[in-house]
């Protein structure tokens, strides 16, 4: 009886913290805390991540710009330590268009929820399109070309749209099971590539610190230089750890599990992601010939495990992929649906409905499912590079400014008891958190080749800034009220 009274208390506790919000439940939580963390983890999804960057990390620095993933791997442990502490304390769909609206003003929040939309929006065509050119075509043997993977890319998000409007319940069956592939693969091949290695002869640990092909090259160590570049796999794979807090109000226990997840997924993702590089580094037969392969990690397990371990390494990528194209439209249709419910959004009064059936917001997810498919249809190769490229920078942005505002107002928020909190060490790894995220922007807004991208992420503000100019203008009060208080203390 004391078990069934606590879970009901629990359940109450989940529902009050939307109702203090100022809003009624509508979305059903259905997500247990394996499913909450799966939700970050499969964001993560660091064999994606790995296999989608390690060219650029064998181009750029060598294979011994490998060690810089640990450091990254610790710097976004930080951030998310901090994103943790506000998502225990604020457990609303929208994350930190919720803290910055609420902890700051509702004018600071709506450019907190801009970026987000911004960045999980573009991240959706970035995650499918990578999807159909470098996991699925190759599994089938298909030569590459960009209409046909643009294609395939369309078919993808409209599977991935009419799934995550279905259920929820089917968007984390399909991820949990998509991150335990993915741990299951990750050290699987890690292991049968250190056997291989160990057999036959063919690797050497002496890669491991090894330049490569960029042995001889010029500003290596400087500002932008090869070994900087290098830095981008961890900060372009080790990101969207806050999808849980995306989700929060279809979390059950959300001041507990949401918190953990976010921090879990990124210790998880980084220490795993080590393994992983370790032992495919290690594996690599010949420098030159596999740092000039389209697809490095495929062509390593080939030269280790035979064409057949390939063609199931393609096939798992490709399902990681789809997991996280499919976490990356729910988040991002929650965060439309946030800022939509409080009118924020454009066309507020479509993009709130949640639909009494499925309980998903079904108006915003094909808003993200539309947008997919005019970026797709409507830019040329080397512009979808370029916005695919921005943004990379579009999360870091949006880290610094979300612990600047944890810094701002952390002495006037409540500790809920059995939340996560870091307590006294709260404000040390926020501040290492701060210098953290403004060396990660440096890095990606450094090389010459990353001005067109920023150009981009102000053009996005820029567009994002008309519509709340005119929400000043026609509705002002919007942006001054919140629809209700949450348990947070006040000046």
């Amino acid at each position: 009886m004391a078990e069934v009274a606590d879970a009901s208390e629990g359940v109450q506790a989940d529902e009050s913290a939307v109702e203090l919000g100022g809003y009624q439940q509508e979305l059903k939580r259905t997500l247990g805390s394996f499913q909450v963390f799966a939700i970050s983890f499969a964001f993560i999804s660091v064999a994606v991540g790995i296999f989608g960057t390690y060219d650029d990390v064998l181009r750029n620095a060598g294979p011994v710009g490998l060690w810089l993933w640990p450091v990254a791997a610790v710097g976004q442990t930080l951030v998310a330590l901090v994103v943790a502490q506000l998502a225990a304390r604020i457990p609303l769909s929208g994350s930190s268009y919720q803290w910055a609206s609420r902890l700051a003003n509702p004018k600071i929040g709506w450019g907190f929820g801009w970026l987000t939309f911004c960045y999980l929006a573009i991240g959706v065509v970035a995650v499918d399109d990578a999807l159909a050119s470098q996991a699925f075509m190759p599994l089938f043997g298909m030569q590459p070309d960009e209409g046909t993977a643009r294609m395939i890319t369309l078919v993808v998000l409209l599977i991935q749209a009419v799934l995550t409007v279905a259920s929820t319940r089917i968007v984390s069956m399909i991820n949990s099971t998509a991150v335990g592939l993915e741990v299951v693969l990750v050290l699987v091949l890690g292991v049968a590539l250190i056997i291989a290695v160990a057999v036959t002869g063919d690797g050497a640990t002496a890669n491991l610190a090894s330049r490569g092909v960029t042995l001889n090259a010029s500003n290596y160590f400087g500002v932008g230089g090869g070994l900087m570049a290098a830095m981008i796999m961890g900060l372009a794979t080790l990101v969207g750890f806050d999808a849980a807090a995306n989700l929060a109000e279809e979390a059950k226990d959300p001041y507990r599990s949401v918190p953990r997840a976010i921090v879990g997924s990124v210790v998880a993702a980084g220490l795993l992601g080590m393994l992983f590089l370790i032992a495919l580094t290690v594996a690599i037969k010949d420098i030159p010939r596999i740092t000039a392969s389209d697809s490095p990690v495929a062509a390593i397990m080939r030269d280790q495990l035979g064409p057949v371990m390939e063609r199931v390494l393609l096939a798992a990528i490709s399902f990681a992929f789809f997991g996280a194209g499919m976490v990356v439209m729910a988040a991002c249709s929650r965060i439309v649906f946030a800022m939509s419910r409080d009118a924020r959004f454009p066309a507020h009064q479509l993009m709130r409905r949640v639909s009494p059936r499925t309980h998903t917001p079904i108006p915003a997810t094909i808003l993200i499912f539309v947008m997919g498919v005019v970026l797709m249809v409507a830019l040329p190769g080397a512009a979808l590079l370029k916005l695919i490229t921005a943004s990379t920078i579009l999360p870091a942005l949006t880290y610094g400014l979300t612990i600047v505002l944890y810094l701002a107002v952390r002495r006037r928020l409540d500790r809920r008891k059995g939340a996560f909190n870091l307590g006294r060490f709260e404000l040390p790894v926020a501040i290492c958190a701060l210098v953290w995220s403004a060396v990660s922007l440096f890095v990606l807004v450094a090389p010459a080749e990353a001005l067109v991208p920023v150009l981009i992420v102000v053009g996005l503000i820029l567009a994002g800034g008309l519509f709340f100019l005119g929400l000043l203008i026609f509705d002002r009060e919007t942006l001054e009220t919140e629809p209700g208080d949450v348990r947070v203390s006040r000046p």
